[in-house]
């Protein structure tokens, strides 16, 4: 699956991928194989459960183990501390929008593979992340939404330090 823009991800979104990776290929994986190897030397493998079980956890793994490979060979890492233009709304900004009944809403842009939105941490592929790039503070933006579209205002853009 190609998408339009590249994969970002912010340091801290990449090590936690790498923090997966390394455990599922160094404590999970040889684990799971060390049971399937017990479990080959009891005989019969068709009636076996740890011997099925464990094989089909060792695939579950494995192809885990590929799809975060692909994520962390696809992605860009790009620090939001680095960004030369922190008046605007980029990647790894923290924005507070209001919408048309003045409800406020805080939402930090992150990469996809790390996006959180029950705590504030919205995909830069997200309808909302797209309204909002380049966005100034007191800026106007539309966004088509499930629920129908909705115009926010920016009301401020923050940068970690």
């Amino acid at each position: 699956m190609t998408t339009p823009y590249p994969n970002y991800i912010t340091p801290e979104g990449f090590a936690r991928l790498r923090a997966e990776y390394d455990q599922l290929l160094g404590v999970e994986r040889p684990r799971v194989v060390e049971i399937v190897s017990w479990a080959a030397g009891n005989g019969d493998r068709s009636e076996n459960g740890d011997y099925l079980y464990g094989r089909k956890r060792m695939r579950e793994i494995d192809g885990q183990l590929r799809r975060l490979s692909k994520k962390m060979k696809d992605a860009k890492v790009v620090d939001p501390r680095q960004q030369p233009d922190k008046s605007k709304v980029f990647f790894g900004a923290t924005v507070t929008i209001a919408d048309e009944e003045d409800n406020h809403r805080t939402v930090t842009i992150v990469g996809n593979d790390e996006a959180d939105a029950s705590a504030g941490r919205i995909g830069w592929g997200s309808p909302i992340a797209r309204a909002l790039r380049g966005a100034a503070i007191g800026d106007l933006r539309r966004v088509l939404l499930p629920a129908g579209e909705k115009e926010y205002e920016v009301i401020e853009i923050d940068y970690p330090k």
